[in-house]
Formats: C-alpha cells, structure tokens, sequence
C-alpha cells in the first residue's frame, strides 16, 4: 500500500486542478489582501517648478491647445509610471494655454478642479458661465458639464489640473463627449454662480445646479486667504496643520467635490509642526512662501525643501511634518470625500 501524500504536495495538485476553473485559495494571499496597515505602492515625489516649466514651454512650441484638447504634463507617481496617476485614486497635471489660444469645449464623467499656478487672464466655462483665472483660485469642473478654456490676455498661464480618473476607471464608468463647437456660448454673467451662492445665501426655489458638486465653481484665492490670515491672528494654531481650511460647498456645508477633497493651510514664521498621517493620499501646491516637508513610512523618509509653485504629493498612510521658517500657504486636495462616504478614513496625529 502506498503512503500518503505529504500535505503540502496535496495542496499543491488541489491549486492545479482547479487553476484552469478560475479559482484561487484565499488563504495563500489573506495577508496580502487584508493587511495590517494599509500598504501603498506609492512613493512621496515632489517636483520643482523651476525643473518642470521649461518642459511646460516647449510643449507650448509643438503642440496647441486645440490639437492637444488638454496641453498638460501629468505628474505620475514613480511607483505608478504609465498609468497617469499621482496616487492609486487621483490624477494630477500641469496644464498650459498661451495667449489666443481654445482649449475646446467637452465633458466627462471624471470631476475636475483647477488650481491657478501661474499668470492671469484665461478663463474657464462651464456650462455658460465664465470665470477670470487668477493665481491661487479653486475652481471646480462638475462632472458631466460642458468646459472650455481660453486666453485672451498677453502671458501663459500655467494651473494645476486634479481629477479623479483612476478612481472612474476602478468603476469602469468613465464617459466623454465632445462639443460641436470650440468654445461653448457664454450664457450668464461672469460672477452669476458666485452672486446667486457665494454669500452664505442660496435661492429660495431650485434644486442646486451641479447636483452634490458645489454650485460655486469658482473660489477666489483672495478671500480664502484673508480667511486663513484672520484665524491665524485670532484663533489657537494647530500643532500639526498650522491654520488649515476646507473648502465648503455652500448648500450642504459638505465638500464641494463628490470624489475630491481640497484644502489651504497657513503655516506662520517659526512653525514647526508634528506629523499625522491619514489614510487619503494628498497633493499639494505651493502658493506662496517656502518650507520642508518630512515624509515617512516605516524606516523609510523623505525630506524636500519646497517654494512657490512647487508640487509635491504625500501618500496614503505616510507621516508628513511641515515646518516653515519665514511662512507659507499650501493648497491640497485628496480623495477624502470618497473614504469619509465610505467610512474608511483613519488619521493619526503623532506627538
């Protein structure tokens, strides 16, 4: 009589037998699928505007607006080189139009923000009603809404595009249509939406415009820094933020992005804050001022010197500490919204 099989070469003829039926053991990759901590593949990166608008330049030169549909640079995470992500659930890029120039009018399920990083003059439609872009403003593109970009005064004008295509291709739900004209008609006056929702007041009768996506698509940079200069004068500093604000949609006080979250941060002179990690990955931009950020995970960690208009991205569960010497704004956005409406989001503030 023959003896049995040792265990582990039963295991193994079970995995080949049922390999071409499609099924796999759990147990051989539990660990792997539920982990400990969360574990990213994603890397701290950072790049320097300095370094990167030379490149932003000569796009310029040998490719338009309108042939490109979207002049833009994408920052990918060194981790996730080809698949034109900054984290696992977001998209970030760089984006140019130089004077005279249409970038044309679409839509697409994927939601949008654009925060001004360089220059003033162009401007962005959505759904019929323009806005002036001006250095440090957040403004929002809903999905599913027709937008259009244009320059008409005499410098380029660079902003940073935030999106979240990985998390729409996760769902396989990306959609995208093209409009049958450049530039879409100019419906409403400039500073409709923002007259209409902008002042703590909303109309008494209709359903907001953009359904859980602000109806304000435009936040200028001037009152939200007033805002942040107020509070830093008046209010207790956070030990690990400094002064930090969320942007708001007005009708719900929730986010003004379903799938992104966006934030701007203060930090005085002298700050040196304490680390915190959070399970939303974060990119920044820097608005004004200069600082460093230390990035770490396990025995790893990362330290950039960072000033205006440099770019940076904190992965999910990284610890990050921020300190200043002579004071900085940052402006950030994550993907929040979406763990919060899940219940997933986990933060840590170390001391």
């Amino acid at each position: 009589m023959n003896a049995p099989l040792p265990t582990a070469q039963l295991r193994q003829q079970l995995y080949r037998d049922m390999d071409p039926h499609n099924l796999t053991p759990l147990w051989e990759v539990l660990h792997a699928l539920v982990p400990p901590q969360p574990r990213t593949p994603c890397v701290p990166a950072f790049w320097r505007y300095d370094e990167v608008r030379p490149y932003l330049m000569r796009a310029g030169e040998v490719i338009t607006a309108e042939e490109a549909v979207r002049r833009v640079l994408i920052l990918e995470n060194p981790k996730l080189r080809g698949q034109s992500a900054v984290t696992q659930s977001l998209y970030a890029g760089l984006q140019l139009i130089l004077p005279g120039e249409v970038a044309p009018s679409h839509r697409h399920t994927q939601s949008a923000l654009r925060f001004i990083v360089e220059g003033s003059g162009a401007y962005t439609a959505v759904d019929g009603e323009r806005t002036t872009m001006r250095p440090g403003d957040f403004i929002i593109t809903p999905s599913w809404t027709w937008h259009d970009h244009g320059h008409e005064a005499r410098d380029p004008v660079v902003w940073l595009d935030g999106l979240d295509i990985p998390m729409i291709r996760f769902f396989d739900a990306g959609f995208a249509q093209n409009d049958t004209s450049k530039s879409q008609q100019v419906t409403r006056t400039e500073g409709t939406s923002f007259a209409r929702y902008g002042h703590n007041m909303a109309p008494v009768r209709g359903a907001a415009p953009h359904g859980r996506t602000s109806p304000i698509f435009s936040y200028p940079y001037e009152r939200s820094r007033e805002a942040l200069e107020r509070l830093e004068r008046d209010a207790p500093l956070d030990a690990w933020d400094g002064t930090k604000l969320r942007y708001v949609n007005p009708i719900t006080g929730g986010w003004p992005m379903p799938t992104i979250g966006t934030f701007l941060q203060k930090l005085p002179a002298g700050f040196a804050g304490q680390g915190s990690r959070q399970t939303d990955g974060a990119v920044y931009s820097v608005v004004e001022g200069e600082g460093e950020v230390t990035v770490s995970a396990g025995e790893q960690e990362w330290r950039c010197a960072f000033g205006p208009r440099d770019h940076f991205v904190v992965p999910s569960w990284h610890t990050a500490r921020f300190s200043s010497e002579k004071g900085c704004v940052l402006f950030s956005f994550s993907d929040r919204p979406v763990h919060e409406a899940l219940g997933i989001h986990h933060e840590e503030r170390l001391s």
